[in-house]
């Protein structure tokens, strides 16, 4: 039988609102305080965005002289030049290097790229070549790109070479649902709101009628013993969260969020960090990405989730401005898209993509990785750009350099790969 003991002391507790909307006060107040004493010691943070749908990386991050390219996407391809007749409406790429240029819509990264704060890899991707989304998510997630019974997420056992003591908010999903990034036996927390606090837990009999009970009543109820076994200082942190009370948080440096639920995801993230509430590993998610028709040049669909995407992380590192040095954020994608575009204005599932990567001790202002040109003998089965980095030399480098997790063997089992010097050292 079921027991609140066993509820309580389960992993992937899942903590959801309702909405999108604003920051509850007790959230406000905390994080509007930096000077305030946290119940936790301040360390790195690792923030990864998951961007669903599986971005066309060739259309973010453009190579701006491949003829094959141009060729391939004729009504697609924009152009960094002025007045070109493939930017009609004034608004071209973004030079960076002379060899690539980045989506207008994505004209918030150009100044961290500048600055050397934001790193590109082109050509990303998992060594695995399935087209279906679920099953190269899966596999992304887990770390485990040819084993589909993989247990826990690669996050979920990153928390646990951490090796030190944790807060109940070490690890913390601003999603609706537990990702699989987090599954497995460390603890982990998905918030989809902090506006409105519910219980539920993933698999969990008691889920159902729990549902609607808050924290407090649980907290309330608790024996002494049920406090001893799951530890005092978790129900502290939870309580700190519910009994700051005051309406509006106010971002730092002049920063703009983004009304969407990546904006609100990364605001609130920005409000735990703050808090010091002890998180360690954040995630988010990006929707939007999956473009088989209109999809659009420096407008439409692939515009909208590009400029979610950068306008969001942006405000989120100007918010940051006083912790900028404990904070890495990194985007990933389950596999690109097509290089040739499809008969109804859009690309269809392809190979590799590009991420991002923005932190201080990124090595910044380069486009990373290995990109041929795009003629059709260089292209994998054809028709797509081939992953030449896989995704896990990225994925441990960021995790080595910034998490100081250096364990690969246990983090991606199986991997025997190298880094490709995305990060500083």
């Amino acid at each position: 039988m079921a027991t609140r003991r066993g509820f309580l002391k389960a992993g992937g507790l899942a903590l959801f609102g309702i909405s999108i909307g604003g920051v509850p006060g007790f959230v406000a107040r905390a994080a509007g305080s930096v000077k305030s004493t946290g119940l936790y010691k301040k360390g790195k943070v690792l923030i990864c965005i998951f961007q669903r749908g599986a971005m066309d990386g060739l259309m973010a991050v453009t190579p701006l002289t491949d003829p094959y390219l141009q060729a391939a996407r004729p009504t697609l391809f924009m152009s960094a030049a002025k007045n070109s007749t493939n930017s009609p409406k004034g608004s071209p790429l973004i030079d960076l290097d002379g060899r690539f240029g980045l989506h207008p819509a994505m004209k918030s990264f150009e100044p961290l790229f500048r600055d050397k704060r934001l790193a590109i890899v082109h050509g990303i991707g998992s060594p695995n070549n399935t087209r279906s989304h679920f099953d190269a998510q899966d596999y992304m997630e887990s770390g485990t790109p040819f084993s589909k019974g993989t247990p826990s997420g690669w996050l979920n056992r990153a928390i646990g070479l951490l090796g030190h003591d944790a807060s109940p908010f070490r690890a913390v999903s601003l999603t609706p649902s537990m990702p699989r990034s987090f599954y497995g036996d460390n603890p982990t927390v998905a918030i989809g709101d902090l506006q409105d606090f519910a219980i539920q837990m993933k698999g969990n009999p008691l889920a159902a009628n729990m549902a609607a009970r808050s924290f407090e009543d649980l907290y309330d109820q608790a024996s002494s013993d049920l406090l001893k076994d799951t530890g005092k200082e978790s129900f502290d942190a939870v309580k700190m969260l519910q009994k700051m009370d005051t309406h509006n948080y106010r971002p730092e440096n002049g920063a703009v969020y983004p009304f969407s639920p990546l904006g609100n995801a990364l605001k609130q993230i920005a409000q735990l960090i703050k808090m010091d509430v002890g998180l360690e590993v954040a995630f988010a998610e990006s929707t939007g990405w999956d473009t088989h028709f209109n999809q659009g040049t420096e407008s439409g669909v692939f515009a909208r989730s590009a400029s979610d995407l950068s306008n969001s992380m942006a405000a989120f590192w100007a918010d940051m401005e006083a912790f900028q040095d404990s904070v890495t954020v990194m985007t990933m994608t389950e596999f690109g898209r097509t290089v040739k575009q499809n008969g109804t204005g859009g690309t269809d599932h392809g190979r590799g993509s590009c991420n991002f990567i923005l932190g201080n001790g990124v090595n910044g202002g380069i486009v990373h990785g290995e990109l041929r040109e795009l003629a059709v003998e260089n292209l994998e089965d054809g028709r797509d750009l081939p992953v030449t980095t896989d995704f896990r030399s990225v994925f441990s480098e960021v995790a080595d350099r910034h998490l100081q997790i250096s364990d690969d063997t246990v983090l991606f089992p199986g991997w025997q790969g190298k880094k490709i010097g995305t990060m500083r050292s």
